[in-house]
């Protein structure tokens, strides 16, 4: 079921002629003291009146008669139609679902707590109307879905041991395209339900508490052994550098027993946390 449009005309007039009837027909009874004319002229202004509909801007009125669908009102302002007709008022404002932290493993099997923020609006009033029995108990819930999926088949983070490539998208550091994934997931969920996603992302993301410890730890031997790594291959770079240096200005001419001292030496001065107290030698290379 799709939404269509339903025609309606403005009240103003309508509202002017339904309560002069509804008095005036009053104002006959009193006059003439003939009931009959007189009472059917102010049922029929009250019928008139029955018909206005007060469409406040962003809101959308749905309407059936003897459950047939017939459309629905979007004109602002005070508008008439078909006295008849049963109404409903749909709010077309964007609105916001702060999601509860959600307790999940995610894809390596780690417990983590997730929660994502949702802006949304009903763009198919007919939908949201008939298609599903409560469209915002069904956003609430199709988003816990959705994100629960999405926190299952991505790992929180990369680790050297585990079986997540290098290029491959996590929770914690590709949040642009987890909330694009997440957003492209719920638009095809709350489809259903005539509902348009404006805005999906993760608000909430972190180890749960029983292990978040552990992972703290393991994360910053992490960064530990990358510094180290990169500060080993500085090092080497120097060393060889400098080996070359030597060697092309004809400084000094060292033999492979001294070459390895000295890498040592600059080795250990160049990757010591703490800084080093030279020895001078004030003889020869040679003992």
């Amino acid at each position: 079921m799709n939404e269509k449009e339903l025609r309606s005309i403005s009240g103003y007039t309508l509202f002017a002629l339904g309560l002069a009837m509804l008095f005036g027909g009053v104002l006959y009874v009193v006059l003439t003291g003939s009931p009959v004319l007189g009472v059917i002229i102010s049922v029929i202004g009250f019928i008139v009146l029955i018909g206005l509909t007060v469409i406040n801007p962003n809101e959308a009125v749905v309407t059936t008669f003897f459950g047939d669908y017939m459309g629905t009102m979007k004109q602002n302002g005070l508008r008439w139609v078909n006295p008849f007709f049963k109404r409903k008022k749909i709010s077309l404002r964007a609105r916001n679902l702060n999601g509860q932290k959600l307790k999940v493993n995610d894809k390596l099997g780690n417990p983590i707590e997730i929660a994502a923020v949702v802006v949304w609006r009903v763009g198919d009033t007919a939908k949201a109307s008939f298609e599903v029995d409560d469209y915002v108990k069904y956003v609430e819930i199709q988003s816990e879905a959705a994100v629960r999926h999405l926190a299952g088949i991505y790992a929180y983070d990369s680790m050297e041991d585990e079986e997540v490539g290098a290029h491959e998208v996590t929770l914690r550091d590709g949040s642009g395209k987890i909330n694009e994934m997440l957003e492209a997931e719920l638009t095809e969920r709350l489809s259903r339900a005539g509902i348009d996603v404006l805005e999906a992302r993760i608000s909430h993301l972190a180890y749960a508490p029983e292990i978040a410890g552990a992972m703290l730890q393991r994360q910053q031997a992490s960064a530990v052994v990358a510094a180290r790594r990169q500060i080993v291959n500085g090092a080497v770079g120097m060393v060889d550098m400098a080996l070359e240096m030597l060697s092309d200005k004809g400084i000094v001419e060292l033999d492979e027993e001294r070459k390895a001292a000295m890498v040592c030496n600059l080795m250990v001065v160049l990757c010591g946390e703490k800084s080093v107290t030279p020895v001078l030698n004030a003889g020869t290379l040679y003992p």
